[in-house]
């Protein structure tokens, strides 16, 4: 086994080896600089993305704590309101609608 992994390596450092290369090289022609540029500002932005992310992570379990709260306060009195409601509900069908005065003609 040690036989199949060691060609394995060869290559995964040759791959290496030639991506560092690469990059190297990149900086020598015409308008690679400037896309190193832009690569090392992208990484930068993605870092202060995954900042803002963590953020709003910590923000959503506080949000879930204040729901679950809310949740367990507003059920309780809940069930006096429905009782009120629905009495109130039974006294204005009663009621007959009021007519609209019509102008005279």
């Amino acid at each position: 086994m040690a036989k199949t992994r060691t060609p394995q390596k060869d290559i995964l450092s040759r791959v290496q080896d030639l991506g560092a290369e690469a990059l190297n090289k990149l900086g020598e022609i015409p308008g690679g600089h400037k896309l190193m540029e832009m690569a090392n500002e992208s990484r930068s932005r993605l870092d202060d993305v995954q900042k803002k992310l963590r953020g709003l992570e910590e923000l959503e379990k506080r949000v879930a704590k204040l729901e679950k709260q809310l949740s367990s306060t507003t059920k309780k009195p809940a069930s006096t309101t429905r009782k009120s409601a629905s009495s109130a509900r039974k006294s204005t069908s009663a009621r007959k609608p009021a007519t609209p005065n019509k102008p005279p003609a």
